[in-house]
């Protein structure tokens, strides 16, 4: 449980709402798991004190698409085209046991606390059978992160809709709960929008989110359109890349009210066509950064900003700021997950999902003059502190605090060699 009052005193804090902006010799008081107060002198009676100096307070990062049990397949697919990824992991995926989604998801979920990400969706298309969507839901509980599960279907097939409803109704019922759920099926780009009609009955049925990778193919050149013309197009969607889309479809998702999150590094990496970061933001559409697959790129949220900022100096007019970019990688993903009622900013009521990063290391001396461009530009996982999730101390002294870190790189080792061993 966390503890009943914090005090995090005399931070350099980023508030993110309605837009970033930095607050020196700042002060966060939590309560029972919430922030109640931010500014300057706070109470610190019967608060358990975080001394913040020489660091930047800011909401925890909101990771909106991330296949964590690919952890265990890190840099298996660097220098590859999209679909020499997708035969490795049909290749990889079915031979990964219940046991094995368990260690690789524990692992890409702990690497995602370390490194400051305090909400993910887990896009988990390894539902083989239940045992394997119970363990990633298991492992996603364990490392005490705020997570959605996204209950995906297998690139080689597997999953049911039954299951979907068993998930639903008998695990993850609770939508105010740490862990909760969201249905993640192909799409209309890669079915047909006849089997997508069912899909989405039963999501409306269960009161699920949907997410889903979508992209211009010869099943649905345009797919946006096709869902508009079927009557599917509404706001509890949350499009995932869409790089080869036309701005006429991409706007098509603003209108609606839905989201979409852009994974810059890995579509960079997988020749996804050009970025759409940027564009999704001219666009207007509620726009999460999401890591995707460490399988092809960085697994941290800082490598991913500066992903998206630098490849918007490039590709779009006008050019993403730093600020920009910190939206995206904290209330944005929060708006795009349906979360933001509870994380992405330091609103008083929220829950305290934090991040505390060092300003006294050799990478961010004297960074406190921008600490937004310091997040963005110069800071890294090894400078991340101090972590909450709902007020409770997840890193502390820059270590992780409830997880034995032994044991679980021994057993994503052997989880890795038994996979590549078949």
């Amino acid at each position: 449980m966390p503890d009943n009052r914090i005090l995090i005193r005399n931070g350099h804090v980023i508030d993110t709402d309605p837009q970033p902006y930095a607050r020196p010799n700042t002060d966060v008081l939590i309560e029972d798991g919430r922030i109640v107060a931010v500014g300057t002198d706070l109470s610190a009676e019967g608060a358990t004190v975080i001394d913040a100096t020489d660091r930047i307070v800011l909401p925890g990062f909101v990771d909106t698409h991330r296949h964590v049990w690919q952890s265990a397949l890190r840099g298996a697919a660097v220098d590859v085209d999209l679909g020499a990824y997708l035969g490795i992991l049909a290749q990889c995926g079915p031979t990964f046991r219940p046991g094995d989604v368990y260690t690789a998801t524990l692992a890409g979920a702990l690497e995602c606390l370390d490194s400051g990400i305090t909400t993910q969706l887990d896009y988990s298309h390894i539902s083989y059978s239940p045992e394997h969507a119970d363990a990633a839901i298991d492992a996603l509980r364990t490392a005490g992160l705020r997570a959605v599960y996204g209950y995906g279907t297998p690139v080689t097939g597997g999953g049911s809709l039954d299951d979907v409803r068993r998930i639903r109704t008998e695990r993850l019922a609770d939508d105010n709960a740490l862990v909760t759920m969201a249905y993640a099926p192909l799409g209309p780009s890669f079915t047909p929008v006849e089997v997508v009609a069912g899909e989405w009955k039963v999501a409306d049925e269960l009161d699920l989110r949907v997410t889903f990778h979508v992209a211009a193919t010869p099943v649905n050149p345009q797919p946006i359109t096709a869902l508009r013309d079927a009557g599917l197009l509404r706001e509890k969607i949350l499009y995932v890349h869409g790089n080869t889309l036309g701005d006429d479809e991409l706007k098509l998702i603003a209108d609606s009210g839905a989201a979409a999150s852009a994974a810059p590094g890995a579509e960079a990496m997988l020749g996804n066509n050009s970025p759409v970061a940027g564009r999704l933001k001219r666009l207007g559409v509620t726009t999460g950064l999401g890591v995707d697959a460490v399988t092809s790129a960085p697994g941290d949220m800082f490598s991913l900003m500066r992903a998206a900022l630098l490849a918007s100096q490039i590709a779009d007019s006008p050019r993403m700021t730093c600020a920009d970019v910190l939206r995206m990688a904290t209330l944005g993903g929060a708006e795009a997950l349906g979360l933001a009622d509870r994380t992405g900013s330091l609103r008083p009521g929220k829950q305290a999902d934090l991040v505390l990063i060092r300003l006294d290391d050799l990478s961010t001396l004297t960074a406190e003059r921008d600490p937004i461009a310091a997040v963005v530009t110069a800071a890294h996982p090894h400078n991340v502190d101090t972590v909450l999730v709902a007020g409770q101390v997840m890193k502390s002294d820059s270590r992780l605090v409830h997880a034995d870190l032994g044991r679980v790189a021994q057993d994503l080792r052997s989880t890795a060699a038994a996979v590549a061993a078949l």
